[in-house]
């Protein structure tokens, strides 16, 4: 029996369901019944039916898929998995912010660690953090964990005031406006498309800036024959699949060592031991849902 004949039937054994972030392996992004980027997956995770939740990605999106689905089994295939940004805020900073600006808004980009969500008084993805924040009454909004997007949305939201936390995606921050021109020497023609993760000076540079499904989108409705991707070289897969003609560049090495720990075998091994499983104190998950329910209701 094939890996991919073994993980079917895994599946139909365990009433299971496989979502996975464009950032994993190609193999794995190919067996999934579900592919998209953090916002896209959140709301999959509470329209699925079936009893198990396999996510192929980092920690916080188990953990975010276990908090909105507490009577789901949601397994992860690899645990050590995860996402150094998500850990990249300090508690006793936000509890300070909060003491000091009185109608603040604790805004958490879903990638996050259920803790830190608790604190947090809405949760974002880079497709919705601009609607979400302009929506927001607050005045004072204090963005965590990634400095960079905060600073994206800042930029877009002038009349309000910004409090930005030292954090960062590694993967995004290693994307250089040096190495995009580079490419963009070569390639003079090519259209330069930008994460909101990376930092303003790249961002600067981007003929179209937004989430990892904005960009596939933006490719598939686009003229351009060639572009320069600004975001982690798993989304190459889905590009490729819509667009197999146009040709798609790197500005530098940009891999996610954590989305990659993902395989096939692992998504097997994980279904045939239900092993993994995302547990989470009642407590935390409770407060976390708040801000991630919010997120779902405004964007």
């Amino acid at each position: 029996m094939s890996i991919l004949d073994k993980i079917n039937q895994l599946k139909k054994e365990r009433n299971a369901v496989i979502l996975a972030h464009y950032y994993v392996r190609d193999e794995v992004q190919e067996i999934a019944d579900y592919v998209g980027d953090s916002f896209y997956l959140s709301k999959i995770a509470t329209q699925i039916q079936a009893e198990t939740i396999v996510f192929c990605g980092v920690s916080f999106m188990g953990e975010s898929a276990k908090i909105l689905n507490p009577e789901k089994t949601v397994i992860m295939p690899d645990m050590e998995a995860d996402c150094p940004m998500a850990h990249m805020a300090d508690i006793d900073k936000i509890n300070a912010a909060r003491e000091k600006y009185e109608d603040l808004a604790v805004v958490c980009y879903i990638n996050s660690t259920a803790l830190l969500k608790t604190y947090s008084d809405v949760c974002v993805t880079s497709s919705n953090a601009l609607k979400i924040v302009k929506a927001l009454p607050n005045q004072h909004i204090y963005f965590i964990p990634d400095e960079n997007l905060g600073r994206y949305v800042a930029s877009k939201v002038p009349d309000k005031h910004f409090i930005f936390n030292d954090g960062y995606c590694h993967v995004h921050k290693s994307i250089t406006a040096k190495n995009i021109q580079i490419v963009k020497d070569i390639h003079p023609k090519a259209e330069i498309l930008v994460h909101p993760e990376c930092t303003m000076d790249v961002i600067a540079m981007a003929d179209y800036v937004g989430s990892t499904s904005g960009i596939i989108h933006y490719v598939t409705e686009s003229r351009a024959k060639e572009f320069i991707v600004c975001t982690e070289m798993g989304v190459r897969y889905e590009l490729q699949l819509k667009k197999p003609k146009k040709l798609f560049l790197d500005a530098g090495q940009c891999y996610c060592s954590g989305m990659k720990l993902v395989t096939l075998e692992k998504v097997a091994e994980a279904l045939e031991q239900m092993k993994n499983v995302v547990e989470l104190e009642e407590e935390v998950r409770i407060q976390a849902r708040k801000p991630l329910k919010r997120m779902l209701e405004l964007g």
